[in-house]
């Protein structure tokens, strides 16, 4: 029987098949078949290993380094862009090079900018992902950016710990807007730990803005890279008062020391998704798979209907 419509097809890249097979599995379908080729020089070579004519062609896969990942994902969609694929949509749970969002200093790239350029000339119609570093990265695309929000997944989350004294805080000024959101969801204080840095990755002083005094806290962000932010933050929480200290970040880079720094601390817990592989242990490490929240997200994308619903302001408004 003749195919009415074009039909909806998952792959998977290198770094996400993890993540892709969940997705999958959510959405009720299984992950397409892809060959990932790479030559004895190290370059790579794509090849979809079924028709993806007239196809929506969703392609997963983490941009996290190193570099190849993202190379990997630009070819992919080349060669589904050269299979005659309907719509070619890039699903990047984490979206690489994110923190190079502006001029900061005197003869930088603006390494977003470059990566969003990128992924429009090889091709790609849509892309779908999650907690931008600067939410205003959306702009540097010029083709149609689902932006999803974590809080979906943390929201639950922290609801089911019944904490009693809960206080929200954001680890640095950036953050701030992220945590007010999800601090008036559950009506509740933030607190704003501010930092001064003397250059990436290396904090010079840190200082709290508000009352913590007996507080079950909360801290939220985006990222953890190192997690020298984080530890100092709950270090300096606990001296001025509080209770307990846990943090869920949405993307676990965890580079350089991060797994014996966040062993080390005094955080209660860590809590992130899954975006992003974990290289290493630790007692304190909880993931929370981000599979359901991209499944709808691709059906409401193939579908045609809205994704408003899975974001925390159309939670707000449902509470």
């Amino acid at each position: 029987m003749q195919r009415i419509g074009p039909s909806l097809k998952v792959f998977s890249g290198t770094s996400s098949q993890y993540l892709a097979e969940k997705i999958a599995e959510a959405y009720g379908t299984t992950p397409g078949k892809i060959s990932i080729q790479r030559f004895s020089d190290g370059e790579i070579q794509p090849i979809f290993l079924e028709s993806i004519r007239g196809d929506y062609v969703f392609l997963v896969q983490s941009t996290f380094a190193p570099g190849d990942n993202f190379l990997e994902l630009l070819l992919m969609i080349d060669a589904a862009r050269r299979a005659s694929a309907y719509k070619i949509i890039a699903v990047i749970p984490y979206f690489g090079y994110a923190r190079q969002d502006r001029k900061d200093k005197p003869r930088v790239a603006i390494g977003a900018k470059l990566m969003a350029n990128l992924l429009t000339a090889a091709g790609a119609d849509r892309v779908v992902t999650m907690d931008l570093h600067a939410p205003q990265i959306q702009g540097y695309f010029d083709i149609p950016v689902d932006h999803l929000d974590s809080s979906a997944i943390f929201i639950p989350y922290i609801s089911n710990l019944k904490l009693e004294n809960l206080t929200f805080a954001a680890p640095d000024v950036g953050s701030a807007n992220r945590i007010r959101e999800v601090a008036s969801y559950f009506n509740v204080e933030m607190v704003i730990c501010d930092k001064h840095r003397k250059r990436a990755n290396e904090i010079a002083s840190m200082v709290v803005i508000g009352d913590v005094t007996n507080r079950d806290v909360v801290l939220i962000d985006d990222i953890c890279d190192t997690a020298g932010t984080l530890t100092k933050s709950a270090k300096l929480l606990i001296d001025k008062g509080a209770r307990s200290v846990r943090a869920l970040c949405t993307h676990p880079v965890l580079s350089g020391n991060a797994y014996a720094n966040i062993e080390n601390s005094v955080l209660d817990e860590l809590v992130v998704c899954d975006t992003i592989p974990l290289r290493g242990q630790s007692s304190k490490l909880k993931v929370l798979s981000v599979a359901g929240l991209f499944a709808s997200a691709i059906k409401n994308a193939y579908e045609n209907q809205s994704i408003t619903s899975l974001f925390i302001h159309s939670q707000m408004r449902n509470k």
